[in-house]
Formats: structure tokens, C-alpha cells, sequence
């Protein structure tokens, strides 16, 4: 059976919800399909310290304050899915789950949705996947060769789990940082934290909140065609939450350089120097989740779609919602994805009429 409506949702974290509720502003006949058993997106499967850079009142979608969580400055991972959980509710969103896509195809004119559990015909797509389900690990020579575990930033919950054990945590931006910190103030672990580069930590007084301005003016300067001003990575790596603070501070915070291999048993740098190690954490980041958009042909340099906005410059009925500052800027994040949302509503809309 294939179902029928204007616009079709892939995903319901944040960017979803945000792109649902500006559809319906716009009074448009839409679902989300999230492959979630449970609303929260990827914030419901995070390690358990990880705390938002910014607090509540700038970390929320549109049309809905964030509450703020008692005691807490910046809210924890539990927290920001109670309130997707509460944002979803308040809106009555239309979210179909646990829905898998597979597959969006081009039907004459309109868009074929193929999921596990039946078809929907669409006028128009909104991709909001994000890149958490999609881990990036480096291909460094050993890697198959090492004995002992490897785990990506999506695979870590909780220091408990290497007790008595040598850690190396590699990568240093703010996951590497965060996840370092959260180990290196367990005696029982011995932490190595390796950086390509020397950690760049912004300083103590700057939140997400002027990381959105900083990617916002970024954007702005690129659109106008003025000098581009390097935006957040301009200001560090980084951002000094207060248990990276407090880490940092106490000196348990002292980065290492990459390792050149892995050995059987540990790490060698390429001084020749070399370490036991137990465990590998990569905090390598991650590439956008597009699989599901493969049949459509349109991926380029580094997996990403050129598009114009968040319009797929050679689809005009696809908009992707979510991936980074290629898909609008600080789109990614809470407070960041919901100009983009509009905008991708409103072009839908008129698309449509």
C-alpha cells in the first residue's frame, strides 16, 4: 500500500520536529518517519555526562522555550529529550516510528518514500537524518591489527565500563575533550588523550550561544560575498564546559600527539615510542547519514549534496535539514536548525502552490 501526502520527514530529532513545525504553519499535508523506537533523537543514546554548551533558553527549537533543568546550567542529554518528547506532544507532530527508510526515488513528479513498513508518494522531501548514526573512523595503519577494543564517541556511555584499564581517547575537539575529561577524573583509568593538533580551547566565558552568532556572520559574509570570517573555527576547537574546566585545570588534561600505528597490544608514536593500551575511543566525528537519498544521484565531494539553501541544487523537491553549516548556518544544532527549517518550509510551500 502506498500512502499519500504533500511532504514526507525523514527523521524526527530535532531538525524533524523543527521542519514539522514549521510545515504545519504553513498548512501543509506532511509526516515524519523516524526510525527511533522512542522520541529524542540521537540525544537519547549519548554518553551519560554530556551536557549542551549552551544554557536552555538558547537551545531551543521554535515556537517552545526549553525549560531549564534544576541545577543545572547547561542541560543534560535526559533533559533534552524530555523536552523533544514535550515539543513533539505540544505540537501533535504527525511522527510515524519505528519507520526505516530505505530508499527515495523519483516517481514521475513526485518522490517515491520505500520504507520497511509500506510506500509513500510525496510532492516534496525534507531529509533530516543528521550524522550520528553515520560514525567516522580514520583508516590508521593497525587498526585491524589491535587486540584490544575499539569504540567510536557513539559507542562510550560511561567511565565505569574501564575501570582498571589503559584508555586512549583520540581526537580533539569537543567530544575527544569531553569524553577525556569524563575518564581522566577516575584514578583506576589510565588516560592518554591524542590531538592531531595541539587542543584549541575557547575561552571560558564563550557558549554555543556565540558559536551560533559566529557561524550566523559567517554565512552572511559568504552570501554577501565579503572575506569569509572563518566563523566558529576561528575561535577554537573546544568549548570549555565546566567539567572540561575542571579537568583542564587541574592538569588532567595534557594531549599527546597522534600516534603514527596501532600495534597488536597498544599505540606507537613515530619517535618509536610506545604504549599498552586496553581500549581505543575514536572521537573522529561523522559523515552525514544520506544512504537512503542514493537512488536520487546526488552526492558529490565528501558525501555531501550541493545545495542552494537547504534546496538540493539539482532536486528541487529535496531539502536537507540538520547536516552543518552546508544545510544553513549552526544548522545542526538545537537553537541553530530553526531558521532553516522556515526557510525550507516556506520554499516548499511555494514549490507546492
Amino acid at each position: 500500500m502506498t500512502h499519500t501526502v504533500d511532504v514526507v520527514v525523514i527523521g524526527g530529532g530535532q531538525a524533524g520536529l523543527a521542519a514539522g513545525y514549521h510545515l504545519r504553519r504553513n498548512k501543509l499535508d506532511f509526516v515524519i518517519l523516524d526510525a527511533q523506537s522512542t522520541p529524542g533523537g540521537a540525544w537519547q543514546h549519548t554518553w551519560d555526562s554530556l551536557h549542551l554548551f549552551s544554557p536552555a533558553t538558547f537551545s531551543s527549537l521554535p515556537g517552545r522555550i526549553m525549560p531549564a533543568q534544576p541545577g543545572q546550567e547547561y542541560p543534560g542529554a535526559a533533559h533534552v529529550v524530555q523536552y523533544l518528547t514535550d515539543y513533539e506532544q505540544r505540537y501533535d507532530l504527525p511522527v510515524h516510528r519505528p519507520v526505516r527508510v530505505r530508499v527515495v526515488r523519483r516517481d514521475g513528479t513526485r518522490l517515491r518514500v520505500e520504507t520497511d513498513t509500506g510506500d509513500w508518494s510525496a510532492r516534496a522531501v525534507v531529509s533530516a537524518t543528521g550524522t550520528w548514526w553515520r560514525p567516522f573512523m580514520p583508516a590508521v595503519f593497525g587498526r585491524d591489527l589491535f587486540a584490544g577494543r575499539q569504540l567510536h564517541t557513539t559507542g562510550y556511555g560511561c567511565p565505569s565500563g574501564f575501570a582498571g584499564q589503559r584508555v586512549v581517547v583520540v581526537g580533539g575537539g569537543n567530544s575527544g575533550a569531553q569524553i577525556a575529561a569524563d575518564l581522566a577524573t577516575h584514578e583506576d583509568i589510565d588516560l592518554t588523550w591524542v590531538t592531531q593538533r595541539p587542543p584549541r580551547f575557547l575561552a571560558d566565558d564563550i557558549d554555543g550561544r556565540a558559536l551560533f552568532d559566529a557561524a550566523t556572520a559567517r554565512r552572511r559574509a559568504l552570501d554577501e560575498g565579503r572575506t569569509d570570517t572563518g566563523g566558529v573555527a576561528s575561535l577554537g576547537d573546544i568549548v570549555a564546559v565546566p567539567p572540561v574546566r575542571v579537568a583542564r585545570d587541574g592538569g588532567l588534561l595534557k594531549a599527546q600527539p597522534l600516534f603514527e600505528r596501532l600495534t597488536a597490544d597498544g599505540v606507537r608514536w613515530s619517535d618509536g615510542t610506545t604504549a599498552r593500551v586496553d581500549a581505543v575511543i575514536w572521537c573522529t566525528g561523522f559523515r552525514p547519514a544520506l544512504s537512503h537519498l542514493a537512488a536520487l544521484g546526488l552526492r558529490g565531494v565528501r558525501g555531501h549534496i550541493a545545495t542552494d539553501g537547504t534546496r538540493a541544487a539539482d532536486e528541487p523537491r529535496l531539502h536537507l535539514l540538520g547536516y552543518g553549516d552546508w544545510t544553513g548556518p549552526a544548522s545542526a544544532t538545537l537553537i541553530g536548525v530553526g531558521r532553516p527549517a522556515r526557510e525550507a518550509a516556506a520554499g516548499i510551500a511555494e514549490l507546492l502552490a
